[in-house]
This record gives structure tokens, sequence and C-alpha cells, in this order.
């Protein structure tokens, strides 16, 4: 039996501090879920394998965001096209969009794979992994990629949904997935009937992210109304693509040239040993607590300002925008803060090292008291995209994340070969980026920019 969209959230009425927080809220709580589920793998892998499969899958995630990065990318960039249509009540056009969006999804899956598995042990050689890591990271990198199709359609179909203001039902298939995550985790790694290691790890992301693809679908394809995704208008529109490519490709290749800098950092943490590699992986998980109201922000903007645009509410989108950016720096160095005064404290849980938990302090505490900086960056990319500039968000992250960063890195550790110049790069570039959005926010007329 078919149902109307229920969960979906029209940000285009109401409060704008209620509207934005109430669509924001299940995303916090999703990426909350997600970063736990992490945390929880961490220290499976931390407690139940070796110091060199911890690395292996620490190491890694770099490499994994590099492929990922860019397809979910050009995923958040169709969400724009699909939510700027919804507020204008253009029913048509969303189901080309929405079709146009999943089509591209299957696409992207297959060339995802093939590129993972080509270009995974080539960069793993690049980056310079240890000899003792490399067998655990490529295994885990082999069968992640071969998988990855259920990876590349979750984040098409949480895209499409979020982008019709239905930010709860990603919640609960997010929840499903984290809970069948960590039970195979328990039990492929953790227990002594298998105690497969990385390759468990990676064999339980597969399966958990498969299943929760089949509860995307099911819940997509027996909506009530014009946004029900149905495979026998799985057509190709031409100007559609073009319009989803054009909001896209800009966005995927940020997220790309920002792994790009990310694996420079990452080659030059490795030259430090497996200690510098641990403790920055333990870092990173405790780290992405403290992204979450800055991404569950940025997420949320580019809905709430496309959705408004479309319906010529300029003003509503302008002060949506203003709001959901305080709001991100604000959280942003409060959970900063915290972060900085009890990071030792949460580096042990993951079973680190006195050595790990010594490279992860030093990091924490040159970057957390900068994090409102990348909150700025972050949410005011989310207003660009969402009013259909994601080419500046892209410029400027190619220009100063990884552009800049890579020439800081290299340049610095040449004349001072301390691991603490590796995180000066961070708030540097954040810094960069914020004052570059900041004038193009004061200067353009971005409001009116899709009329």
């Amino acid at each position: 039996m078919q149902k109307e969209n229920k969960g979906s959230i029209d940000l285009t009425r109401g409060s704008i501090p209620g509207g934005i927080l109430a669509f924001a809220i299940p995303l916090f709580l999703g990426q909350l879920l997600q970063q736990l589920y992490n945390m929880v793998d961490a220290w499976v892998i931390g407690n139940f394998a070796d110091n060199d499969a911890f690395a292996a899958v620490s190491s890694t995630g770099t490499v994994v965001f590099l492929i990922i990065g860019f397809f979910s990318g050009i995923a958040t960039g169709g969400g724009v096209v699909i939510s700027r249509y919804f507020g204008a009540r253009d029913e048509d056009n969303v189901s080309k969009a929405v079709h146009t969006n999943f089509l591209m999804g299957l696409i992207a899956s297959a060339i995802g794979t093939v590129a993972g598995l080509i270009l995974a042990p080539h960069l793993l050689v690049w980056l310079g992994t240890p000899d003792s890591v490399m067998p655990h990271a490529l295994r885990y990198l082999q069968i992640y990629f071969g998988g990855v199709s259920t990876v590349i359609l979750y984040n098409i179909c949480m895209s499409i949904m979020r982008a019709l203001g239905d930010s709860i039902h990603p919640l609960y298939y997010l929840l499903f997935s984290s809970i069948v995550n960590i039970g195979l985790d328990l039990l492929f790694v953790a227990h002594p009937a298998f105690h497969w290691g990385v390759t468990g790890a990676a064999a339980a992301t597969v399966i958990s992210q498969g299943l929760s693809v089949i509860l995307c679908l099911f819940r997509m394809c027996r909506i009530k109304d014009y946004t029900r995704l149905d495979f026998k208008k799985l057509h190709y529109h031409s100007h559609m693509m073009k319009k989803v490519l054009y909001q896209g490709l800009p966005a995927g290749i940020q997220n790309a040239v920002i792994t790009v800098g990310n694996l420079v950092i990452q080659k030059n943490i490795n030259s430090f040993g497996a200690y510098a590699m641990s403790g920055m992986g333990a870092y990173s998980k405790i780290e992405g607590f403290v992204f979450l109201p800055i991404m569950s922000m940025a997420m949320a903007l580019p809905t709430f300002v496309s959705q408004n645009l479309g319906a010529r509410q300029y003003h509503r989108a302008k002060k949506g925008a203003v709001f959901g950016i305080l709001f991100g720096m604000i959280t942003a160095e409060v959970t900063g803060l915290l972060i900085y005064f009890f990071i030792p404290y949460a580096l042990k849980i993951f079973g680190s090292t006195q050595e790990a938990v010594a490279y992860g302090t030093i990091h924490a505490h040159i970057v957390s008291l900068f994090f409102f900086l990348l909150a700025f960056s972050h949410c005011s990319a989310g207003v660009m995209r969402g009013c259909g500039y994601a080419v500046v968000p892209m410029a400027g992250m190619l220009l100063f994340w990884c552009g800049l960063r890579i020439v800081y890195v290299t340049t610095a550790l040449r004349f001072f070969p301390v691991f603490q110049m590796i995180s000066w790069a961070y708030p540097l570039t954040w810094g960069c980026s914020t004052i570059l959005f900041l004038i193009f926010l004061f200067k353009a007329d971005w409001q009116h920019h899709l009329d």
C-alpha cells in the first residue's frame, strides 16, 4: 500500500529558527549515530586487533573519502536542484530531478567500484603506508570498494529524501544501519569464532549499508505523491542531468580536492610512524563529534535556502542563512573548548598507547580553538550551494584547503620537521577560506542568483 510523504517538512513556512532546527536535529542525531558507530568500530579494532590493524583502518579513511566524498558531493548538488523545484511546487520537475539523481547514483556506483579498486593500492603506496600496515589497509579497501555501490546508493537516497524536507526517515535508517554494523563488528572482529580483523570491519560496513539501501528504496517507492520513485521512470533527461551536474560536480570536486590535501597531510603523518598514525586516527574519531553541529547545519542550509529561493522568499532565505552560520560557529567553538581540555582522556578510550595519545593531544591543542573558522566556511559553503553558487566554495577549497595546505605542509616540514607544523595547516587554511567566503556573501546578490 502506498502512503503520503508524511515525514517531509515544508521549510518555506513557519518559524525560521524552528524550521531549520527541526530539520537539522534529525541530521545531527543521524551524524551522532554515525560517529558513535565509528567510535565503537575503532574501539573494537583497537582492542581486539593489533596496532597495525588499527592504524590500517584509521589511515584508509582519507582514501575512502576521496571516492565516496566525490559522489556524495554530486548527490548533495542534485539535492539542491530537487529542493528548488520542491519549494516552487513544480511537481513535474521534482519527479524528473528525483529520477535523474537516482539514475546518476546507479552510474556512479559502477564508476566508484572500478575507480576504488584500481586506485586503492597505488594511493596506499603513494601515502608511504608502513610495510607492517600495508596488508591490512589493502585488504580493508579491497573489500570496502568491492561493495561501495551500497554506500553510494545509500548517500543518493539520503540526499533525495532530505531535499524533499524529510530528515526523519534517514535517521531511522541510519539507526538501523549503525546497530547492524556494530553487531557485525562484534561478531566478525571480536568473536573468537571469526576474529577476522580488518576483513570483518569492512564486511560489516558493506552488509549494513546494503540492508539500509533496501529500506530506503522500500520507503521511496511507496510514497503516494509526485516525489515517489518509480523504476519505470528512470529515463535520461539531458536538461535535468546538466542541472544536477552543474550543482553536483563542484560539490564533488570540492570534497575530492579537500581529500587530496588531506592525503598529503596523511602522507606526512605516516612519516612520523605508526604511533602518529594511531594517535591521529583516534583523534579523528573524537573530532567527528565536534563537527556534528557544523556538518548538520551545513547539510540543512542548502535545503532551506534552495526551497525558499525556489518559493521566491528571499528575505527568509537570508535570515535563515545568518541564523545557521552563527549557530554553527557558536556551537563549534563551545565543543572545541571541551576537546581542548579533555582530549587526553578521550584518546585513551581507544586503547591508544601513551605515544599515540601524545600525538593526538598535540594536534587537538593546536586546532580546537579555531573550530569557529571551520564552521563559518562549511555553513557559508552550504548557503552558496543552496543559492546555486556551488563553484565558489569549490574554488575556495581548491585554492586554500588543497593548494595552500599542500604548499604549506611540504615547505614547513622542510625547514621545521616537527609534528606541530602539520597541525597548523588546518587553522591557517580555515582562516583563508573564511575571509574569501565572508567577502563573497557581503558583496554578491546571492539571493537573486536563481531568478
